[in-house]
């Protein structure tokens, strides 16, 4: 079309729709949930794909991404209204700033994201913590994004690097590298890269964009508690790193236990994201209301409440998920990601490449590692003597980077922090290139010794 190839004219027109996409909601000011369904369909009807498959496409994305993070959001979401209103996210907040003090508080939330998030799907590290970011700039005066950045790090650095994420423990099967060392490797990796893009590149960015609080989710999620007897730090936290543990022990189960053994089979129930948080929610009804003298009544409409300002962005993330999906069913992954293979590159590099470049056309870290290292794989076939530990990694590596309007979460991130498009590109996208970038070099120079 238009004397180009069809894997051009893909690539121009999925260039096409995301920088309308960007005008739509920046300068037109249409709802980025009625942007991005007109995005989807706009890429879907020019890039040639049959009519009767455009809505369905859609439908598979939204759907996808909403049937795990939408329950996801809604229960974390009420966990934390229900750690807000007890009082927990301000203990948890008073000991962190009297064990950094202020001036320090955002190493404080890096360190508590990196070891919360290493068994937590990001979305569940950011609902359960997220609490924590505004109270601690509510107490201590600190910007939102200097606070906030860090978080957002520590848990985006374990999601993309560290097993037992879903993206590094598939692509350890694809290249058949060995889980320990990927840990090992992986934690190497993950904890000086987060410390550049979390405390050091959020106190940088955070004199230019300070971040503007939601009051609505202030109110929610950082008000003063009506009941000043606190629950204990120790309570607070057996509360909201039973899904840490949960997922930890199905983890375990899932290297001691042959697969079919019941043992196993009971472990990854209770072990599942779904599962460990709705345990975790049930718990909190105990240690942070009723423990805490906070009656029936009052919880369910506690817990009624919190679902109302997250509906917006629920919706905004499943659209996100019809766009991404319109993405990866028109071609466009695939073109970029064989287009990269053709290059004649360093085989970590090119898994690196591979799944950035698949990453910036489909929006999914997840989709990216596994997509990459499916390409990938065959070539590193053909080079021997390669480190497939670092292969995972440096494919999850690429996986983080240029987080934008095809992602579920730029858009979880844009409206939790009330930023602009802009805002959101200067802090969370300009953190995962960073975060991508720093951990590919990290790996090169673990490359030299390992």
């Amino acid at each position: 079309m238009f004397g180009m190839s069809h894997e051009s004219y893909l690539l121009l027109d999925a260039v096409v729709t995301i920088i309308g996409l960007i005008v739509l909601i920046t300068k037109f000011k249409v709802h980025p949930f009625i942007a991005l369904i007109i995005a989807a369909g706009f890429l879907g009807l020019t890039s040639g794909m049959p009519v009767d498959k455009i809505i369905k496409a859609f439908q598979d994305g939204f759907g996808g991404v909403l049937g795990f993070v939408g329950i996801i959001l809604a229960l974390g979401t009420m966990l934390g209204k229900m750690m807000a209103e007890s009082g927990g996210a301000d203990q948890i907040a008073q000991t962190l700033i009297r064990a950094f003090g202020k001036e320090k508080v955002q190493w404080a939330m890096m360190f508590a994201a990196f070891l919360v998030g290493i068994p937590l799907f990001f979305e569940i590290g950011f609902v359960l913590l997220i609490p924590l970011v505004f109270i601690v700039a509510r107490r201590t005066g600190v910007s939102l994004i200097k606070i906030g950045i860090p978080l957002l790090a520590g848990l985006s650095a374990v999601h993309g690097l560290v097993p037992p994420h879903p993206g590094p423990l598939l692509a350890i099967g694809v290249f058949g590298a060995d889980i320990g060392k990927t840990i090992l490797y992986g934690l190497i990796v993950a904890l000086p890269t987060a410390i550049i893009a979390g405390p050091i590149f959020g106190t940088f960015i955070a004199k230019y964009i300070p971040g503007n609080p939601s009051q609505e989710l202030v109110d929610q999620l950082a008000r003063e508690p009506e009941n000043k007897n606190l629950p204990s730090f120790s309570i607070t936290l057996v509360t909201v790193l039973l899904p840490v543990f949960l997922m930890l022990l199905k983890t375990f189960a899932d290297i001691a236990f042959a697969e079919g053994n019941v043992v196993r089979n009971w472990m990854d129930m209770i072990g599942h994201p779904i599962t460990a948080l709705l345990l975790a929610l049930l718990l909190s009804l105990y240690t942070f209301g009723h423990r805490q003298g906070i009656h029936s009544k009052q919880i369910l409409k506690l817990l009624d409440a919190s679902l109302a300002p997250t509906a917006a962005i629920i919706l905004i993330i499943g659209a996100g998920g019809g766009f991404k999906q319109m993405l990866v069913t028109s071609g466009v992954g695939d073109v970029i990601g064989h287009m990269a293979v053709n290059a004649q590159i360093n085989p970590i590099l090119l898994a690196w490449l591979v799944a950035a470049v698949i990453r910036i056309a489909t929006g999914s870290a997840t989709v990216a590692t596994i997509t990459g290292a499916g390409i990938v794989v065959p070539v590193v076939g053909m080079i021997p003597g390669v480190n497939r530990e670092l292969l995972v990694l440096a494919t999850g590596a690429g996986s983080l980077i240029l987080s934008h309007v095809n992602d579920a979460g730029f858009w979880l991130v844009k409206q939790y922090f009330n930023m602009t498009v802009a805002e959101t590109f200067k802090t969370w996208t300009a953190m995962e290139t960073i975060l991508s970038i720093v951990a590919l070099i990290f790996i090169m120079l673990l490359s030299l010794v390992v």
